[in-house]
This record gives structure tokens, sequence and C-alpha cells, in this order.
């Protein structure tokens, strides 16, 4: 079956089609992102103004028109932090429905690590043992850890590399003062949370990331994939370090012609290596493997699984499908 799965993100809305069916792996056959950047768009309540709302509802509308003429059978629309913590997000949300005929299912932060850990465990199959995972979205930052296919403990922060840009690093480029408030900010969220959920877990065998802001300093600071042999792709803490000064001098506008560093995280990608970094520290890792799935093909996971009959835990994400 042609599967579909609309993501609404604090920076895309993305669009991923692939052919699958239970048993196999799925096969990806279109992806197509339309930037929103929803972080620029929030007022000082935090609702999304009028205009970020009018580029989610056009950029689903336009999801939804390529999904029909690619033959797409049933579709799957999420949201995640952007929407989810704006204080207007039940009022865009029927919004959405009202003018494009989606309901989107709205991921929680612990949703969302969950999912995605699926997707992982997937990829690098049981023999990674236990795996700690580190997902940063534009608005949250997700840490997840376990030897399962869904984790033992997951946690979610406010500290996505667009979040983070808004309320850290307004200057462009950023001052020494500002990058240092937000790795102190971000230093003292990690500890807490890693001495809260996290020091009586084993010795993580795997350390793993996820999401387009690793990947795209991965592309720039790390190691590349190996297809011939499957090694994943690699980022490296002294990288991360040694890159950071270069980073904070560079204006956006030349950040984003970086290789591996696209125009719509070109202003967002200091905050977001200001904060793996403080994150990689925290937890006393050297080297990320970087995942090719994510939150999107757990998703896909999920639901293959229930057409299947597995007996999927009770997300709601990957459950609903609106045939089109």
């Amino acid at each position: 079956m042609r599967l579909g799965v609309i993501d609404v993100g604090s920076n895309t809305v993305h669009l991923l089609v692939v052919d699958a069916h239970p048993g196999a792996s799925p096969v990806p056959f279109h992806s197509q992102r339309s930037t929103v950047r929803l972080m620029r768009y929030l007022d000082a309540e935090g609702a999304i103004v009028e205009e970020g709302v009018k580029l989610i509802v056009d950029a689903i509308k336009v999801s939804v028109q390529t999904a029909r003429e690619i033959g797409v059978h049933d579709l799957i629309s999420t949201a995640t932090s952007a929407i989810r913590e704006a204080v207007n997000g039940e009022e865009v949300l029927n919004r959405i429905f009202r003018e494009t005929g989606v309901e989107l299912q709205v991921l929680s932060g612990e949703d969302e690590a969950r999912i995605t850990m699926l997707a992982v465990r997937r990829w690098l199959g049981w023999s990674a043992g236990e795996v700690l995972l580190f997902d940063i979205g534009g608005g949250s930052f997700e840490i997840a850890q376990g030897a399962d296919e869904y984790p033992d403990v997951q946690v979610s922060l406010p500290l996505g590399a667009g979040r983070s840009t808004i309320n850290f690093l307004a200057e462009d480029p950023p001052s020494r003062e500002a990058v240092s408030r937000l790795r102190a900010h971000a230093r003292s969220e990690f500890t807490r949370v890693r001495e809260e959920f996290f020091l009586d877990r084993p010795r993580p065998k795997r350390v793993v990331g996820t999401s387009k802001t690793i990947r795209s300093l991965a592309r720039l600071i790390g190691g590349p994939s190996d297809p011939e042999t499957g090694d994943l792709a690699q980022l490296h803490y002294a990288g991360l370090r040694e890159w950071e000064p270069s980073l904070r001098d560079m204006p956006s506008t030349v950040r984003e012609y970086l290789p591996g560093i696209t125009p719509e995280r070109g202003y967002q990608i200091m905050a977001g290596a200001i904060v793996l970094r403080t994150a990689m520290k925290v937890f006393e890792v050297d080297t990320l493997n970087i995942s090719p799935w994510a939150l999107r093909e757990g998703i896909v996971l999920r639901y293959i699984d229930a057409l299947d009959g597995r007996g999927a835990e009770p997300i709601e994400a990957g459950q609903v499908a609106t045939q089109i």
C-alpha cells in the first residue's frame, strides 16, 4: 500500500510517502517540505499569529494535493511541539480541519521520543543493545533510553533549535554572552533530567542522534555513512567544539551556504550545535551515530504493525488515517 505521513513541525510541514506492507521495510517513494519556521510567528503570549497559521494551512493543502496525485491511500497527519505548545493550538487545529479536511494528531514530547526510538531500534536491530537517543526538533529536545523497541525512560525539554534561537540568540550573529546564557540554561536542564531519570540506567552500547538539525551538523562536521558496510554517519563532540566559534561568528545568511546546512536551518543551526554539545557533555558522550530513520518512519512502522495485528501500544499517532 502507498502510505503518506504529514508532519507539521516547528520548521517545516513535511510529506513523506512510502510503499509499505507488513513484514517489509518501508520503501521511500516521495518526500517534500514546505518551510514554515513557526517559532518566528509566535506573539508575546505564545500564540501562532495569522500569518503563521496561513502558512500551515497552505502547506497542508499542497501536501494533500500531492498525496492525491501520486496515489496515496492512507494519510496520517501529526503535529509536534509548535502546535502542541501554542496557546491557541486547539483553535489552529480546528481551522486546519475546516480548511483542509485534515485532522492532525498532536503528539506529546514523550510520544515523539517513543515513536522515534521504535524507528531507531528497527533500523539498528536488536544487537544494538541499550540505546541512548537524542532528537532535536525546532521546538523541543527529546531524550530516550532503553534496550527494547520502546524506551524505558523518555523526556522532552523545550530546547529545540528554533525555540532556543528565538529565546536566547536573537542577535545575528549572537554575542558571546548570549551563547553562554544558552549553554548555562541547557546544562542546567540536562543535568536535572539526567540525575532524575537516567542515572540508574546501564551505560548505553550505542548513542544515536536523529533529526534534520543533527544530520546537518553531521554532514558539516562528522564522518559520512558507508553504504557498503552499513556504518552510520557519526558526529563527534570534539568536532562540535572546534566548529562552534566559527558558527558563532557567522551570520545566518552565511551559515546556510555551509555543506549540509539548508537555508531553513541556517538561522538556528548555531543554537542546535550549542544545545547538542551541551547534552553530549552532560551525558558523557564522545560520538553520536546518526540514524536515517526518525519520527516519520516510526509513525509508518506503527501503522503497519497495527494493520498486521501486532498490538501496537496505545499511542494515538498512527492509529487514525485519512483515506484520500
